[in-house]
């Protein structure tokens, strides 16, 4: 059986790649080119913009000794118009609407198990092969997506919304493994990658200066940041550099007017262009009981209304017991009675059932019983 494995450059792929050549698998490697600053600058209109090189060409470098070290053959392919129409410009509409968007889950949708596979099936693979922190399983001819063995590294969050027919056609190598153990394994088989850090953040974004790079794309509006009773603190760079419930990068520490103690993002009041802050008993305002969502998407079994399961509403956050209704085939209403903290609209809501993840939606709108959040 022929799989080919998105090798990215990391120790977890590595690992990966290794386990399948052991298991007997006809194996070869995909290394994914999404992101070149000089072609995304071009398609923009800002071929001047003085933007830092990519550190994908590091870690194609860091795949290919890999690859060349297994005895691997490794494909390069560019997916960079497929993720500018499918990832970027999301990433950018979300950010122009004032919402704080998830484009791991995209990529993962649109790229990692969409155009991956074609060209893998091209290729003449018969299934295709993931480093993700996740877990397949097959019941009765449907395939069911698995939280990781890892709940530290668990990624069947970002996983919310690819579809059955997708699962069906992937694997997940270190899915049972916590990472110690693939760590471990590297080491001892002294993989190129074994003592590499794990990469945060975005590719197309890197090491850099988040905000400085967001300014390239979009003009920044800076405003008044206010207390929720409209006392004002200080000075935002612009609101979509903000996120509910965060708390460093405010710049209002220290006000002699106000009991000391850390400072939160509450909400934001587009029209005033205001970010509301708050502290201390002001952090109710960051509590909500229900919310909208949508772009809703089953991996294999659709949810059942009224139906307790546990709902993530943001990587590594918490399980929240909830329900939901349909509004419509791709709109939910969920509700989570205990109240959960920085419900946030464009980050994806996923849903549990125990150990398996059943899908998930973008959350749109949030609320505390009757009052809608200025999120």
């Amino acid at each position: 059986m022929k799989v080919i494995l998105g090798l990215s450059g990391g120790v977890d792929s590595s690992v990966a790649l290794k386990l399948l050549k052991d298991g007997g698998y006809d194996v070869e490697a995909m290394f994914m080119r999404n992101w070149d600053s000089a072609v995304n600058n071009d398609i923009l209109g800002n071929p001047d913009i003085n933007d830092e090189v990519c550190p994908q060409e590091k870690d194609y470098q860091d795949a290919k000794m890999v690859a060349d070290e297994l005895g691997i053959k490794l494909h390069r392919i560019d997916f960079i118009s497929e993720y500018w129409d499918n990832v970027f410009t999301y990433f950018l509409d979300e950010y122009k609407k004032n919402r704080t968007p998830n484009p791991d889950v995209m990529c993962n949708k649109y790229i990692k198990f969409d155009a991956f596979l074609k060209e893998a099936e091209k290729l003449g693979a018969d299934l295709i092969a993931m480093g993700h922190y996740a877990r397949r399983e097959e019941r009765n001819g449907k395939y069911y997506l698995l939280r990781g063995k890892d709940r530290n590294k668990d990624q069947s969050y970002f996983l919310c919304q690819i579809s059955q027919e997708e699962l069906s056609k992937a694997i997940f190598p270190i899915g049972d493994l916590e990472k110690p153990e693939v760590r471990r394994i590297a080491k001892e088989a002294n993989i190129y990658t074994a003592d590499k850090k794990d990469s945060t953040g975005i590719c197309f974004i890197g090491e850099r200066n988040f905000k400085n790079f967001l300014k390239n794309y979009l003009p920044a509006k800076p405003g008044n940041i206010v207390t929720v009773d409209g006392v004002i603190l200080g000075k935002h760079d612009g609101l979509m550099y903000y996120t509910i419930g965060q708390r460093k990068g405010l710049g209002i520490g220290g006000n002699k007017d106000f009991k000391n103690g850390a400072w939160f993002v509450c909400g934001k009041d587009l029209e005033k262009n205001e970010l509301i802050v708050g502290q201390g008993h002001d952090d109710i305002l960051l509590i909500s009981n229900h919310c909208y969502a949508s772009s809703l998407n089953w991996i294999c079994d659709k949810g059942i209304e009224n139906k307790m399961y546990q709902v993530k509403f943001r990587y590594r956050g918490e399980d929240n017991d909830a329900y939901f209704k349909y509004v419509d085939d791709t709109h939910i209403h969920v509700f989570y009675e205990k109240g959960a903290r920085a419900v946030t609209p464009g980050q994806s809501l996923v849903i549990y059932d125990g150990e398996v993840c059943l899908g998930g939606a973008i959350i749109d709108d949030v609320f505390y019983d009757d009052e809608r959040r200025k999120y």
